[in-house]
């Protein structure tokens, strides 16, 4: 989920701004000038052996301070062409470079503990990225949550920076602060994009299969559904749940297929569908079936009678009343009924395993037209 905030350009156009190449001049011995123009030349060619050769000698030669710090400016300079960066941080660290400059090297170079505590102590939104940013490669995501969270209070809920604070929440297993910060998203962007992101990882998890059909029909509602065995997986759960006709739109979706086991699950859901509503009638008219019912009537998409048939089930009470008003609220959305809808969901139980997807849904809701 989350995206690297690239610093590659800036880490070099830094360090070339402090270490530029000298020439030989009055300023340092002639050892110490042939020493740093050859260090010039072989950055300029990309050799990094002798690149590491002529710095030595120059260092070898300089014997006043000013000789020692073109040396080590020459180094931060000749180093970061070659691309040994954590040589170049310690060259520009040893004549006071800017922790601006430092922070961006050490983190090249991998040396991320240092460029950590360098960054730390680095006023700026760039420092703040670079800290978020290696606390994400080294793994440790409650410090990255910290300073994402640390990052956006200071410089505003930038879209990439919830978009990392989210996979940092996400990989560390902070469910509740994941969707928080991915609400807040899109609420921002409620594109098709923005709404896979979230889905996709969603998939993963474990729910029970009736949260798992709310998603499929939050994904497919979204327009973020595209992998063949995902209309499928919708389809038998539809069909299972007594969606028939959603079952069979799900395998229309997914195309023709010669697999016979396919074939059965499209023969199965056709035969269904011309049964489903005088089933859905005959179901919705008892209590203990009203649910069943509903999902026959969401099923060919007459959703008054839907909501109507999952009311006498969540009046009923006992384990389907909260699968009963999730779905009746996915009626109502689909019924164009938005506000009703957000009503419904927010009377989920926090504790049936179903508040999640009714979120996930009332946010649905709200952002439509």
């Amino acid at each position: 989920m989350s995206r690297s905030i690239s610093m590659n350009a800036r880490l070099l156009v830094a360090a070339a701004a402090l270490a530029v190449a000298v020439p030989a001049a009055a300023a340092v011995s002639p050892a110490v000038g042939k020493a740093l123009n050859a260090a010039a030349a072989a950055a300029k060619s990309g050799n990094a052996a002798g690149v590491s050769s002529a710095i030595a000698q120059a260092r070898a030669a300089a014997s006043t301070a000013e000789e020692r710090q073109k040396t080590e400016q020459m180094a931060g300079y000749a180093f970061t062409a070659v691309g040994r960066y954590g040589d170049a941080a310690a060259a520009l660290q040893q004549i006071g470079a800017p922790c601006g400059q430092l922070g961006p090297l050490y983190y090249r170079a991998g040396q991320l503990d240092k460029a950590v505590s360098i960054a730390k102590g680095c006023p700026g939104e760039a420092s703040q990225i670079l800290v978020a940013q290696a606390y994400t490669r080294q793994g440790n995501h409650k410090a990255a949550i910290a300073a994402y969270n640390n990052l956006i209070k200071s410089n505003g809920a930038k879209a990439i920076y919830l978009e990392n604070l989210a996979g940092a929440q996400f990989k560390a297993g902070d469910k509740a602060g994941y969707l928080a910060t991915t609400t807040r998203l899109i609420k921002v962007d409620p594109s098709p994009n923005r709404w896979k992101a979230l889905l996709t990882d969603l998939q993963g998890q474990n729910m029970r299969s009736e949260a798992k059909l709310a998603l499929f029909h939050l994904m497919d509602a979204t327009g973020t559904m595209s992998r063949k065995e995902d209309f499928h997986d919708f389809a038998k759960l539809a069909l299972i749940n007594g969606q028939a006709a959603v079952a069979k739109a799900a395998l229309d979706k997914a195309g023709v297929t010669s697999d016979p086991m396919d074939q059965k699950l499209q023969a199965a859901a056709a035969r269904a569908v011309a049964k489903e509503g005088p089933e859905a009638a005959k179901l919705s008219a008892s209590p203990a079936t009203a649910f069943k019912g509903g999902n026959a009537w969401l099923g060919i998409n007459d959703y008054g009678k839907a909501i109507a048939a999952y009311d006498k089930a969540i009046a009923a009470g006992g384990a389907s009343a909260d699968y009963a008003k999730v779905f009746k609220g996915i009626a109502q959305t689909k019924a164009g009924q938005k506000a009703a809808a957000q009503a419904t969901f927010k009377t989920v139980d926090e504790k049936g395993g179903m508040k999640d997807i009714a979120n996930l849904w009332s946010l649905y809701a709200a952002t439509r037209g």
